[in-house]
């Protein structure tokens, strides 16, 4: 396998002399600032020891959207009531990113 190493044209060069590319990026650690990351990552946990780590990643059909939107539904109801017997804020990120991820799957599949 070979891979470029992409370059816009903008450099930062560093006091030590070392010189990197300067465009803007996607800063993907700001998704870490406030308690939903870890809550997410905390949730995942959980479903690993009862499913199996990324056993949501199986999922690729429309009947599993369907169960995710329907359970998405749910847990926002029942964050919106302020119930608290689970991290309904953290279920709705996971149910969300469920969908997501498998309409990606359904559409890259559509095109092989």
């Amino acid at each position: 396998m070979s891979f470029d190493v992409k370059d816009s044209g903008q450099r930062t060069e560093f006091a030590g002399g070392m010189v990197r590319d300067s465009a803007e990026k996607t800063d993907y650690l700001l998704a870490l600032d406030g308690p939903m990351f870890k809550r997410w990552a905390e949730h995942l946990t959980k479903g690993a020891k009862k499913y199996s780590a990324r056993n949501w990643m199986k999922a690729n059909s429309q009947a599993e959207i369907d169960h995710a939107m329907k359970s998405l539904g749910h847990h926002f109801i029942q964050y919106i009531e302020g119930e608290t017997d689970e991290d309904h804020a953290a279920a709705i990120f996971f149910n969300i990113n469920l969908i997501e991820y498998v309409k990606g799957r359904m559409k890259d599949d559509s095109h092989t």
